[in-house]
């Protein structure tokens, strides 16, 4: 895992996983040093990741007050009950039916839980926390924050890109990708996790864009894509083209026939 400064207030743990035929994506988890800790989304559902270790390089998990989820998918998951355990004060924010998400696997204890919709906010001590519906995602749960102090935009899925590389993909700023490239592999995300989105009024998407465009984010964070600063314009450019980008259509049992075809046998 891989830990990057933000300015003073957000440190991020990302741990790149590779998506074989689409590219290198990166896996984001962060940590907002409020006076009341913040860490957003717990990593990766699979065994041997060492999230823990790693965000006890960072924070002491004691300390930890809350946990924001920006949507129960197991990319975002991974470590929520062991952070729980060893965060006896924390609280999950999350929504009604991110709880009941949740819930169909392991249940959440109701008490550890605190319900924030899309357009409320939070005190965490020594700044506010205002929630917000990022305009692509692919779960209903799905809620995203802006921070007034640091003024950082954390947008859960919205702005994700697979790159071409683990180093770009577990890098430290978007800006080391290429303009062209990170266009092309932001639509392709958006294409792939918002499909949705190619069947949506372009005005319609495009009003969903403009509250976050007239916050001015000194820093634009996803859970996909390296942090991004000064590059705004570009950002929310690329988000108002989204409807128009080409539609995903990933491989067929033929596709992948052929590729087992490949394989040695065993």
């Amino acid at each position: 895992m891989r830990i990057h400064q933000v300015g003073r207030d957000v440190t991020v743990l990302s741990d790149p996983t590779e998506v074989p035929g689409i590219g290198f994506l990166p896996i984001n988890a962060f940590v907002l040093h409020a006076a009341e800790p913040v860490v957003v989304d717990t990593g990766l559902s699979l065994p041997g990741r060492g999230f823990m270790d790693s965000l006890g390089e960072v924070v002491d998990p004691a300390d930890v007050r809350w946990i924001w989820l920006t949507h129960p998918d197991r990319d975002h998951t991974g470590a929520l009950f062991d952070l729980l355990a060893a965060a006896p004060r924390a609280r999950v924010i999350t929504t009604f039916l991110g709880v009941g998400i949740l819930s169909t696997a392991t249940p959440l204890p109701m008490d550890r839980v605190y319900l924030l919709n899309p357009g409320q906010s939070i005190d965490v001590g020594d700044r506010r926390l205002h929630a917000f519906r990022p305009p692509l995602f692919d779960s209903p749960a799905t809620v995203g924050f802006f921070d007034d102090r640091s003024r950082a935009c954390f947008s859960s899925d919205c702005f994700g890109a697979p790159l071409p590389t683990m180093d770009l993909a577990g890098g430290d700023s978007a800006g080391a990708v290429a303009a062209s490239d990170l266009r092309d592999a932001q639509l392709l995300w958006a294409s792939v996790d918002s499909p949705w989105v190619h069947d949506i009024d372009r005005a319609r998407f495009a009003a969903t864009i403009a509250p976050l465009r007239a916050l001015e984010p000194t820093a634009i964070l996803c859970s996909h894509l390296p942090p991004a600063v000064g590059q705004n314009a570009t950002l929310f450019d690329m988000l108002a083209d989204a409807p128009g980008a080409d539609a995903f259509v990933g491989p067929d049992q033929r596709a992948l026939d052929a590729v087992l075809q490949t394989f040695e046998p065993v």
